[in-house]
């Protein structure tokens, strides 16, 4: 079978995922009536790291219909190969695809110790990213994790952040710009909201974020991008605007971070430095030594004469 009649059939793409547990949802699919089925397959490199905990009644780890899900347990990092498979020739394969980390939370005696800010370390790991990945639908991922990204890139059409612990003191605002006008381009979005489109083949082409609030001077962003065919880019600031070369290249991978910038209690002094003494030399003498200086230069004048 041609390559092109493949991609007709099937869709498919690598995603990382972190140690952990996942679950992986299958959430949408344009044809209800025969959706496709959504195949899930560890990377061959990270079989003895990743594994699969399914149904007893199932022994592939296959989704046949939205709102069926599947769990991934890996104890280290690795990569999952996510297929959308036409159920008939002919069929559809555009399906959303979401990956939820799962937590049972923390023993309190296996929590670090809270930081003097209002637990500022707590706070700025719940931030979460959602990207709807072409061909993939959405994916989700925590701070410092990679949407896409250079070992799986793909074009990224939709971003939503969500921040459920956010500081009081502190938000976040952001915005994108695609491929084409659309009336979501460059509009400012809220922790929450979706900046972008699903399934209208509108890659994003660049992004803006901003920290605002009373706590904003003490906080930076961090993020890398990988726009196609171009480096990878990081920036860091209270404010980013990220974009290719020629702000046309589409975004193909995304990994974010808050940071709390550590300053100093003190200013750093600068050491003091004593002044250097004029060229002219200075001499002090006492009144007693003065005196006697100038009795002998009376004497040796009145020899001379």
């Amino acid at each position: 079978m041609l390559a092109a009649e493949m991609e007709k059939i099937k869709q498919s793409k690598m995603v990382d995922v972190q140690r952990g547990v996942m679950l992986v949802r299958y959430a949408t699919a344009d044809d209800d009536r025969r959706p496709p089925k959504v195949a899930v397959v560890v990377n061959p490199k990270d079989e003895r790291n990743v594994e699969f905990v399914l149904n007893p009644d199932h022994k592939e780890a296959v989704l046949w219909q939205p709102g069926s899900c599947l769990v991934v347990r890996a104890t280290k990092p690795g990569k999952l190969l996510i297929e959308v498979i036409a159920i008939e020739d002919g069929g559809s394969t555009a399906a959303t695809v979401r990956i939820e980390t799962l937590t049972q939370g923390e023993l309190p005696s296996a929590r670090p110790a809270p930081r003097s800010r209002d637990k500022r370390g707590n706070e700025l790991s719940g931030l979460r990213l959602l990207g709807h990945v072409a061909g993939i639908g959405d994916v989700q991922s925590g701070p410092d994790q990679w949407i896409a990204g250079p070992g799986a890139p793909a074009r990224i059409e939709g971003l939503s952040i969500e921040w459920p612990n956010k500081p009081v003191d502190l938000d976040l605002r952001y915005a994108v710009r695609l491929a084409r006008p659309h009336e979501v381009s460059g509009r400012v979005m809220r922790l929450g909201d979706y900046a972008g489109t699903r399934g209208r083949a509108l890659p994003i082409v660049g992004l803006a974020l901003e920290l605002v609030g009373a706590a904003a001077t003490r906080f930076q962003l961090s993020a890398e991008a990988a726009f196609l065919s171009a480096p990878l880019q990081r920036s860091d600031g209270r404010q980013l605007d990220m974009a290719g070369p020629t702000g046309r290249e589409p975004l193909v991978g995304l990994r974010l971070r808050i940071e709390e910038i550590n300053v100093p209690l003190q200013p750093v002094q600068r050491p003091v430095t004593r002044k250097k003494p004029a060229g002219r030399v200075r001499v002090f003498r006492s009144r007693s030594a003065q005196t006697e200086l100038r009795s002998t230069l009376q004497s040796f004048c009145a020899s001379a004469t």
